[in-house]
């Protein structure tokens, strides 16, 4: 394995905390991260508030 493909490895890692950070979900309602994805009842994407149980699509 080429020594370069060993130190691409810390880039990889950073790339994966900057889209998680981009793509957290907050609840509209308190403000809180602790947010579920979750099926609709016609196939579509809701998310539910686990901590007040807000939910919104």
């Amino acid at each position: 394995m080429p020594a370069s493909i060993l130190g691409e490895g810390g880039h990889l890692s950073e790339a994966a905390v900057t889209r998680d950070t981009a793509t957290r979900l907050s609840c509209p309602s308190c403000g809180s991260a602790s947010v579920a994805q979750v099926l609709g009842d016609n196939g579509g994407i809701s998310y539910v508030c686990t901590a007040c149980g807000h939910s919104w699509s």
